[in-house]
């Protein structure tokens, strides 16, 4: 195997382990110290962990190794690697965690009035770690095996799948936990996705502008001789008069919206512009690849 056949999947199971080190951490140093819960199957080891004090990194093991064997034979070797990956780091940074704040080397963020900035932090960390994760296109097993497989024979929607199993998971936490503490438990989910989502759809944000109008190319050539940005003009047919026409289709940076936009009403003050949110942009005037 050449150098760069080896770096390519490198380049994948690093920042998968690292995202898993992360989420570890976060478990460990924000939810299970404050007693908030978490979805998923690692939310039953961290109900496992406040019923019987089973240690964390135990149960994630013997939880996932079942799921996993059922998953490699359902999905199949390949969609499994990097959920493989996931579950190995997961268990290993939460042994790891474990040990460090058992020998008093870490010490855990516990608070007995401020669980919102508990809640805060939990979410953030642990969206972080996620987000990292999902991004290189790993899982940290648990119910996300289960909604894929879900998925594959039963045809359910994987996010339905994935939000029930949560609902029974954190509704079981009930018997275990203050109801107050699942209250501050939904603070930190919600945080956590939102992370999760800038993380995957990437810190840079752009806007993507359709412009309908009968002077699109002239609008095109504008945008282009004076923002330098390029401009595709697609062909279009109005529904009502069956005309052709050219609609124009740009990505500018949020900094460039005014300008574009007066550029386009310059020219044609009933054009019809559509703008959309526009996600990790690679190519010339952007993020290179």
């Amino acid at each position: 195997m050449t150098l760069s056949k080896w770096l390519s999947p490198m380049k994948m199971v690093l920042p998968i382990i690292l995202g898993t080190a992360v989420y570890a951490f976060g478990l460990l140093y924000f939810i299970i110290p404050n007693q908030l819960m978490e979805g998923g199957v690692t939310g039953v080891t961290v109900l496992l962990n406040y019923a019987f004090a089973v240690p964390p990194a135990l149960s994630t093991l013997v939880l996932n190794i079942p799921l996993f064997l059922i998953g490699l034979k359902v999905l199949g070797g390949r969609q499994m690697i990097y959920t493989g990956v996931g579950i190995a780091a997961l268990t290993f940074f939460l042994w790891v965690f474990e040990k460090m704040i058992g020998w008093g080397w870490i010490t855990p963020f516990q608070t007995e009035r401020d669980y919102i900035l508990a809640a805060l932090y939990a979410g953030v960390t642990l969206g972080a770690g996620l987000g990292i994760v999902f991004r290189f296109g790993g899982t940290t097993g648990g119910s996300d095996i289960v909604a894929r497989i879900c998925n594959r024979k039963f045809g359910w929607s994987m996010g339905q799948v994935i939000l029930g199993i949560d609902i029974i998971i954190i509704g079981a936490s009930l018997f275990f936990i203050p109801r107050e503490r699942i209250l501050y438990t939904l603070v930190a989910v919600f945080i956590s996705s939102k992370v999760i989502d800038f993380i995957q759809e990437g810190a840079y944000a752009a806007k993507a502008f359709t412009i309908i109008s009968d002077h699109a190319p002239e609008i095109a050539d504008k945008i282009t001789a004076e923002m330098e940005r390029g401009v595709t003009l697609i062909p279009a047919i109005g529904a009502y008069s069956k005309q052709a026409k050219h609609m124009a289709y740009c990505v500018v940076a949020r900094h460039e919206i005014r300008r574009l936009n007066g550029i386009v009403k310059s020219i044609d003050p009933r054009a019809f512009v559509i703008i959309n949110d526009v996600h990790d942009v690679l190519g010339e005037g952007f993020k290179e690849t």
